[in-house]
């Protein structure tokens, strides 16, 4: 099984603005690959907000492909794997959004949401941002990368499959009462923790 956290950076307040993502393989309980892509967005608008939060400019990515190019680079990897991304209505948002902008249909998979289950396992930590999680495991990484983030969200989800003795991470959802989301050919569902 395939598993594989992925996190977007955005150009401006439109979920279809990606101008950034970043990928991190899972295998065997291990990080095994990540990657960063820049990404050209359709509407070439730049908020000073999102640049002051990832660093990303427009001039950065004039030559990068757009969302289609970059993401068609990996669809043989997304193909029936289990996704993960921290604040996965986020991320999920932006890839759809982005598909929809571009008419393409959605890819077949499932995915999990870290920050959800993060405030399961580990309710005692104030926060469950990605710094916070990332010193909670003493991890060191630069905030709002798209491929750090990626790849400190992998971590923390291994963490989290090994603080509940789970071997797999798709194993994590019925571990706490998770309903995993999905995207497939025609729409989407949302991925959801039961109430207590």
């Amino acid at each position: 099984m395939k598993t594989i956290a992925i996190d977007f950076e955005t150009a401006n307040e439109q979920r279809g603005s990606a101008c950034s993502v970043g990928l991190a393989w899972i295998e065997n309980g291990k990080v095994v690959r990540v990657e960063e892509r820049l990404i050209r967005p359709k509407d070439m608008r730049f908020s000073s907000f999102n640049i002051a939060i990832h660093g990303i400019r427009p001039e950065q990515v004039e030559d990068a492909g757009e969302f289609p190019e970059v993401m068609d680079e990996f669809a043989d990897d997304f193909a029936g794997a289990t996704m993960i991304a921290h604040n996965a209505s986020f991320d999920f948002s932006v890839w759809r959004a982005c598909l929809d902008q571009y008419r393409q249909s959605y890819p077949q998979l499932s995915y999990l949401c870290s920050v959800k289950m993060a405030q399961k396992v580990w309710p005692h930590l104030g926060s469950h941002k990605l710094n916070i999680l990332a010193q909670h495991l003493g991890l060191s990484f630069l905030h709002h990368n798209a491929a750090e983030d990626a790849a400190i969200c992998a971590e923390a989800s291994l963490a989290i499959a090994k603080a509940l003795r789970v071997a797999e991470i798709r194993d994590i959802a019925p571990a706490i009462g998770m309903r995993t989301g999905r995207l497939y050919v025609g729409g989407y569902d949302a991925c959801t923790l039961r109430k207590q």
